[in-house]
């Protein structure tokens, strides 16, 4: 095996997100095409599947194996590896005493790791036979979870190669144990497709939380209590509608990815009734109708209905969400029950989510009148405000009142209240962007009595890739978030490598505020052209690379790969203007056939949104809006100056 393990100044391995610690050893490892699987009983088929997929996907051949500890090391010994060299990878659970927890008892390693207060902790170990340099890969899991999580490192330590790797033993965890996404934005729901693409890219990056609430499905909210239907209309579909079918569809690739795929209703004010005794007869029966959709979570919206001040109605409330959670259980999580018929505790989004809305005193009795409901409910927040950037003070005050850790709402990328803008930036420029975050606000290094980080993305799923990416490295391991080396390795992740390079040169100019792209150029421009020796190349030449950038990806609506498509589909209205707005300034520039172009009625720039929750969704066409702080304003005021202009 690997020489006794070495700490080294360098990180062997680009991972995201950030491992907690990485140690490196010497030698290397090398994957052959036949790649032994052996896995511990409790290691699911779920995690045997990711495992599986892994080795595909990078060219390698899988043979699943049920060998006794014995047999393993014999194996290992080199006997069966004379003939024909193979690789393994084994998958166990830590305390089990099975195969693989053994096999980290005979090679120690520091497994303090399963100690520490935090979530998904998993070692992973690659090493290799002596001289033959054949890959071991062991990864030892708090649970089959866990490991799962540590597969997501080993694809990404495979992307980098199958050959020469070098050896290393990864201790890892999540700071926060649920990471993810909560589709609560007011707009047009994910379709099926973009739903399950956002899955398979959580499962690569360790999410494992996604909150369907979205406001204009109307059974989430006006509704509520029917069952979806069993089929839909082309153009319910085309605006976000789900059948029965395509419900089913979501929750197995949810199943597949282990992402917990919870499914929320919105009775609104029925849930503080009292003149409705039935209500959790409804919502128990719309439950029911989504179990057997495959759902094995809920949540509970009682958000932006108005905030109770009436004890008695925060009394009721916290009393039907206790008797909700036991419903629940009696129906689902009896003893004897099969375990993949279990259902996970609630998530709750009660009345008042920003405390800062109501006094402290308001606040303190409203929460307080919450802390008695089961521990186990998730008890959501957005902080002081709506859009509050998740931090200690906020934490800290409401867990105080409720006597547990909090779930967080995040408004972020959330682009409801400005759906003609993309934040597709880095972390901190997406906060100086949306003008309702406060633009300078930091993230903490560390977040004390947290359980759940979750964010409401744009209404273009696979845009909102590029924070969520962020997001998700954060929530992992809060204290090595770094906001621009995140960014850096989040388009790539979103986009492909193919087309990373041009979209991280779009990004910029997608965005609604360019000043930082093009404002100097432009300036530079204008002042040459006071002086009267107008001086177009510096812009000419940046113009054509984002012209060219826009070409590139176009290029992905006709890609084989159906991520590129529905990535180009989101993108679409602000690229083809973007790529309009270019094409015309470098020809006013180089005063060449200058197009006609209308930029604010273009179908080729618009796209649908809905506003509205409950009976008052309304279909609205809105115009993409990118570089509309620069760009667009030089092109508008000075196209007839341009028109005139000779170059030098």
């Amino acid at each position: 095996m690997c020489s006794a393990l070495m700490a080294i100044a360098n990180e062997p391995y680009t991972i995201y997100p950030v491992p907690h610690r990485q140690v490196a050893s010497t030698g290397t490892a090398s994957f052959y095409r036949d790649v032994h699987i052996v896995a511990e009983p409790d290691i699911d088929e779920m995690t045997v599947n990711r495992a599986v997929q892994v080795l595909k996907d990078h060219g390698l051949n899988p043979v699943l194996e049920d060998h006794s500890l014995t047999s393993v090391l014999a194996m290992m010994g080199g006997k069966s590896l004379l003939s024909k060299p193979v690789s393994f990878v084994f998958l166990g659970i830590n305390g089990s005493n099975g195969v693989v927890d053994n096999l980290f008892t005979d090679f120690p390693v520091d497994r303090t790791i399963f100690d520490l207060p935090k979530y998904d902790r998993y070692i992973l170990k690659l090493s290799s036979v002596e001289k033959l340099r054949i890959a071991i890969v062991e990864i030892l899991g708090e649970n089959t979870d866990a490991v799962f999580c540590g597969l997501a490192s080993l694809e990404q330590m495979l992307d980098q190669g199958t050959s020469d790797l070098p050896c290393v033993t990864i201790y890892d965890y999540a700071d926060v144990k649920n990471r993810g996404i909560i589709e609560g934005y007011y707009g047009v729901p994910y379709s099926a497709e973009v739903t399950k693409d956002l899955f398979r890219f959580m499962a690569r990056y360790k999410m494992n939380t996604y909150m369907y609430g979205a406001k204009s499905d109307p059974y989430h909210s006006r509704y509520w209590g029917d069952p979806y239907p069993t089929t839909i209309t082309a153009d319910e579909q085309r605006i976000g509608y789900l059948n029965q079918d395509m419900m089913r569809d979501i929750t197995s690739v949810a199943h597949e990815t282990k992402v917990n795929f919870i499914w929320a209703i919105h009775p609104g004010n029925a849930f503080a009734n009292a003149e409705d005794p039935r209500v959790l007869d409804k919502i128990m029966a719309k439950f029911e109708s989504m179990h057997q959709l495959g759902v094995r979570q809920f949540g509970v919206f009682v958000d932006d209905v108005g905030v109770p001040s009436d004890p008695a109605i925060m009394k009721l409330c916290a009393d039907n969400l206790s008797a909700l959670q036991n419903r629940i259980d009696a129906r689902w999580n009896y003893s004897g029950s099969v375990a993949t018929d279990t259902v996970k505790p609630l998530h709750y989004v009660p009345q008042l989510y920003a405390h800062g809305w109501v006094s402290d005193e308001r606040a303190q009795e409203f929460y307080e009148s919450l802390s008695g409901t089961p521990s186990k409910i998730n008890i959501y927040i957005t902080g002081r405000d709506v859009w509050s950037v998740p931090n200690n003070e906020d934490l800290a005050r409401v867990s105080g009142w409720l006597g547990r850790d909090l779930s967080w709402w995040w408004n972020y990328p959330c682009n409801d209240q400005d759906p003609t803008k993309l934040f597709v930036m880095d972390t901190y420029s997406n906060f100086r962007d949306e003008t309702h975050i406060n633009n300078f606000a930091r993230i903490e290094k560390h977040l004390n009595g947290l359980n759940t980080l979750i964010i409401n993305p744009m209404q273009q799923g696979e845009l909102s890739k590029v924070a969520l990416f962020s997001v998700a490295d954060y929530s992992w391991n809060n204290a090595a978030f770094d906001n621009f080396d995140s960014w850096d390795a989040a388009i790539p992740a979103a986009v492909g490598k193919d087309y990373a390079k041009a979209f991280k040169k779009l990004a910029p100019y997608l965005r609604y505020y360019d000043e930082d792209a093009i404002a100097y150029k432009i300036n530079n421009y204008q002042a040459s052209v006071k002086r009267g020796s107008p001086n177009p190349n510096a812009l000419l030449g940046e113009l054509r690379e984002v012209h060219d950038a826009c070409k590139v990806i176009k290029s992905m609506a006709h890609s084989a790969n159906e991520s590129d498509r529905l990535f180009y589909n989101d993108v679409r209205p602000w690229l083809l203007k973007l790529e309009s707005m270019t094409a015309e300034t470098i020809s006013r520039l180089e005063g060449g056939n200058i197009p006609v172009i209308d930029y604010d009625s273009n179908p080729d720039f618009q796209f649908e949104t809905l506003d509205g929750m409950g009976e008052h969704i309304r279909l609205k066409v809105l115009t993409a809006e990118p570089s509309n702080k620069r760009l667009m304003p030089f092109l508008k005021e000075w196209s007839d100056k341009l028109s005139s202009v000779k170059n030098q």
